[in-house]
């Protein structure tokens, strides 16, 4: 039986259910990985189910996405993550030493390993040919205790590269014209394996750019085979043993095929505020822009660095133009200082930030009012810069370099010729910044700063809900959205009491307000509700303040899952009209839900305060009920304990 890539690595670590699209499977995880902004809940998760040590191959703990140390808060639980990582078995990437999944892809990403990540862009380890998976926080948790995660059997969608890329085309455009293609609910339920011939012109870094920006197409994941250029990378790392030659086999069947002539592709930008609303950069080009921000995970590579300052060496930045580059690693850092890429960085204006997540969560650099800021990063929801009224573009690192220097968006194949940057045939490899658990851990104190809080759990779910509508959304509602970032509210990533006033602040500030008011109650959601980022305190926090159910048209993967998982039940209409006919503050009642979740019926959801009733469906395993009717996964663990 030929079988995919994909097929192939889930069945090296399937330990429930079989490879049958939409049916719930369990797989046994390699490798985790957390960072700071959800990694203190994953830990405070992990130390609630009891463990002494971690019982994977590799857990790391990175700290890249909150280092702007105001006060005591952030660096309290910096502290934390480095202790509880030496008590419990888990490496700790220190602040500065760069963003979990470059750092990741460089240090620890081996072919054929299962990766589960608390960060949705955990996938960009599908460049080394990795089953790498974005979760909310508690499923690591829960894989790192040797339990399995749990996730619908995703299709297996291939997308076929053909030919080569044109001088000033990048493999951000690979992705971008994948998103323009199929929207930001286009992989929902589905992974992308890119294979034919135009793969063997990718480098590892491209392709990690590809498998990166996979997240935004709602994909369960992305990867390319492991062949000679995963071969070259691993090489040049000093990590050759971790190599393994693999690929789908001649024949499989995959359940959608999708071809894109490489050498057909143009430079293309995302314009305000998704990352599918794509264009070709010369129907925008000329549109003034305020700010230039290069780095994030998707764009931040030494390959990418040694680029733009290859465009930028001997120019200036342009009158009211503000450039920053954000390293994606210590190594990229230290590489582009030693070859003198840095000095034409600096050279030419551009402001250099630490070697982490910056301003692609609001943390920091957030623009002008009403500026237009173009950035090599992932996603551009509105308000997630900072500034509301901002709008954000994402474009590769060669339109961002070629447009800081112009002062418009700038389809950079005008400046001539490109530059040719290849992957380096050796880094420089220096993991004194990564600190290995000790041996004997029993002695290790794990140090708590005031505002860690306790973890706030629900009790076993009531067979009637009740409750007011509190919120209708619309569609592709996204995490940020439900629980925003950036810096006045990622230093209360420990403390849901304190974060709870900040929920659904981009929608309607009053919601925590009413949310409390009432008690708590039920929010409406659109189409592909939850969106985004993995970050479980958008499950956490509304469950904090008492909602009971989110009915919605649709789900994201993730954060269907984060629902569940701390007990807040996800309904999806049967039909969808009839979203539109329910209003804020309608009364909704729900009674024999455990009898219709456990017998696979429709839920039926009456609307009291209209006198109407309408149907919805629990999309859910036999497990997730269990789970869903204990009041959530840890009381799960603590019941069948």
């Amino acid at each position: 039986m030929t079988r995919t890539l994909v097929e192939k690595i889930i069945g090296e670590h399937l330990v429930e259910g079989q490879m049958l699209p939409g049916s719930e499977i369990g797989l046994r995880i390699d490798q985790t990985l957390t960072q700071d902004a959800t990694g203190t809940m994953t830990y405070l998760q992990f130390e609630a189910i009891g463990m002494d040590r971690v019982r994977t191959e590799l857990s790391v703990s990175y700290v890249d996405h909150n280092m702007l140390q105001t006060d005591f808060r952030n660096a309290d639980d910096h502290r934390y993550l480095q202790t509880v990582a030496a008590r419990h078995g888990i490496h700790f990437s220190r602040p500065g030493n760069g963003i979990c999944h470059q750092v990741h892809l460089e240090r620890f990403g081996a072919p054929g390993k299962t990766l589960l990540g608390a960060d949705s862009h955990t996938p960009t380890g599908g460049g080394l040919g990795m089953l790498a998976i974005g979760s909310g926080g508690l499923d690591v948790a829960v894989a790192m205790a040797g339990r399995p995660y749990y996730l619908p059997m995703p299709e297996v969608v291939l997308v076929r590269l053909l030919g080569q890329m044109s001088p000033w085309v990048s493999a951000k455009d690979v992705i971008l014209e994948l998103l323009r293609r199929l929207s930001v609910k286009g992989g929902v339920g589905r992974v992308f394996e890119y294979g034919g011939p135009g793969i063997a012109s990718l480098s590892v870094p491209q392709r990690a750019t590809i498998t990166n920006m996979g997240a935004e197409l709602g994909a369960t994941s992305s990867l390319f085979p492991s062949d000679e250029q995963t071969l070259l990378f691993l090489r040049a790392q000093g990590r050759e043993q971790d190599w393994r030659s693999l690929a789908a086999d001649d024949g499989a069947g995959y359940a959608e095929t999708i071809e894109i002539d490489l050498s057909a592709l143009e430079p293309l930008v995302a314009v305000p505020h998704m990352p599918d609303r794509v264009v070709p950069v010369r129907e925008v080009a000329g549109t003034p822009i305020d700010q230039v921000c290069i780095g994030s995970c998707t764009n931040s590579s030494v390959v990418d660095l040694e680029s733009v300052a290859a465009i930028l060496e001997g120019q200036v930045v342009a009158p009211g133009v503000s450039l920053t580059v954000s390293p994606g690693s210590r190594q990229a850092l230290a590489m582009i200082a030693r070859s003198g890429a840095l000095h034409a960085l600096i050279s030419a204006g551009a402001r250099l930030l630490d070697a982490g997540c910056g301003p692609c969560i609001g943390m920091g650099q957030s623009p002008a009012s009403g500026a237009a800021s173009l950035r090599s990063f992932n996603r551009n929801f509105r308000g997630r810069s900072g500034t509301a009224d901002a709008g954000i573009y994402l474009a590769s690192a060669e339109v961002c370099a070629a447009s800081a220097i112009t002062g418009v968006l700038t389809d950079p194949r005008t400046l001539g010729e490109a530059p040719r940057i290849e992957m380096p045939a050796a880094f420089t490899v220096d993991d004194r910044l990564i600190i290995a658990p000790p041996e004997n851990n029993a002695s290790v104190e794990v140090v708590r700063g005031p505002n860690i809080k306790p973890l706030p759990t629900r009790d076993v779910l009531d067979d009637t809900l009740q409750g007011e509508v509190l919120l209708v959304t619309g569609d592709n509602i996204t995490t940020d959205d439900i629980m925003p970032a950036g810096s006045q509210v990622l230093p209360f990533r420990s403390n849901i009491p304190a974060m709870s006033q900040y929920v659904f602040g981009t929608i309607d500030k009053s919601f925590p307000e009413r949310a409390r008011a009432a008690g708590g109650g039920f929010v409406i959601g659109g189409e592909n509700y939850g969106q985004g980022s993995s970050r479980e305190h958008a499950a956490l926090v509304p469950m904090y303040l008492g909602v009971q159910a989110v009915i919605a048209k649709s789900f994201a993967r993730i954060h269907h899952a984060n629902l569940a998982n701390v007990g807040i039940v996800p309904l999806t209409f049967v039909d969808a009209a009839d979203a539109s006919r329910i209003e804020q503050d309608d009364l909704l009642r729900i009674a024999g839900l455990g009898d219709a979740l456990r017998s696979g019926r429709p839920v039926v959801v009456e609307n009291v305060t209209k006198g109407w009733v309408f149907r919805a469906r629990a999309d859910l395993s036999p497990r997730q009920i269990d789970v869903l009717l204990a009041g959530g996964m840890l009381n799960h663990i603590k019941i069948n304990s």
